[in-house]
């Protein structure tokens, strides 16, 4: 919930936005001689629609009321004397700078618009990196190698591998007999991918394999052609990774010529 001094900011951002930039814009409603512009009402009603409102008299209605409580609490906020105190009128540079840092990322994101092509480039390269092949694993993880070789060698002595997997440190998988579930081979760090890939189905590795985790005993029960998701349903997600990184290449920049004392 917005404290008093909160809405007074939010109300005094509006306002600051609002009067320098349309100054010379035509009202739209005065309170108290007070001029509410069009183009702020459009702004405001825009912003209704996006939220799915339907244009109809009553939300035009309804968006006038509101923008007069808006300028009448406004207007008793400055009589207040809130738009004098340092810590709102921060507040409210904070509002107007988040609002004008915003519009100009929508503006620089429509003038380098990401190109489909490149989508589809990302997308192949995003298959390349997860590859052909699923693998449905399960393994039992220890601290010390000493102890990985001892499951091994119980294995070898005909004990069952789930049976085994209640001494891992893994609490995710230990209770399931070591069970991973499905997973290409780019979701384990490279030594485990590395053993994975090289076993086959029903072997386990005869080796303990070292990560950063400790050392694992591998067993390869299956695996399947990886399936991946038609483009189509993943290019939005495509379009907001390569957006927030275009950004971000941006910011760098610009932060790299700045002059900073």
């Amino acid at each position: 919930m917005n404290t008093p001094s909160k809405l007074a900011a939010i109300l005094l951002a509006s306002a600051l936005l609002s009067s320098p930039l349309l100054a010379a814009d035509k009202p739209f409603v005065k309170v108290n001689g007070a001029t509410v512009s069009q183009s702020f009402a459009d702004a405001f009603m825009a912003e209704q629609k996006a939220k799915g409102a339907a244009d109809s008299p009553e939300l035009r209605n309804a968006v006038r009321e509101e923008l007069i409580r808006r300028e009448i609490l406004f207007q008793e906020a400055k009589k207040a004397g809130l738009d004098k105190k340092p810590d709102i009128a921060a507040q409210a540079e904070a509002a107007k700078q988040a609002i004008l840092i915003r519009s100009y990322v929508q503006d620089y994101m429509k003038k380098h618009p990401i190109e489909e092509a490149q989508l589809r480039a990302d997308y192949e390269k995003v298959k390349a990196q997860v590859g052909g092949t699923e693998y449905k694993a399960h393994h039992i993880l220890v601290k010390e190698e000493a102890e990985a070789q001892t499951v091994i060698d119980n294995l070898k002595k005909g004990a069952k591998f789930d049976e085994l997997a209640k001494q891992s440190i893994d609490p995710g998988s230990k209770e399931n007999g070591g069970d991973l579930g499905w997973a290409a081979s780019s979701n384990y760090v490279k030594p485990f991918a590395d053993a994975l890939a090289a076993l086959e189905k029903g072997k386990y590795t005869e080796k303990p394999v070292k990560s950063d985790f400790g050392y694992h005993v591998i067993m390869l029960e299956d695996t399947r052609p990886t399936s991946f998701p038609p483009f189509e349903e993943v290019q939005p997600r495509l379009l907001q990774q390569a957006q927030a990184q275009q950004i971000t290449k941006m910011v760098e920049g610009l932060r790299a010529k700045a002059k900073v004392e």
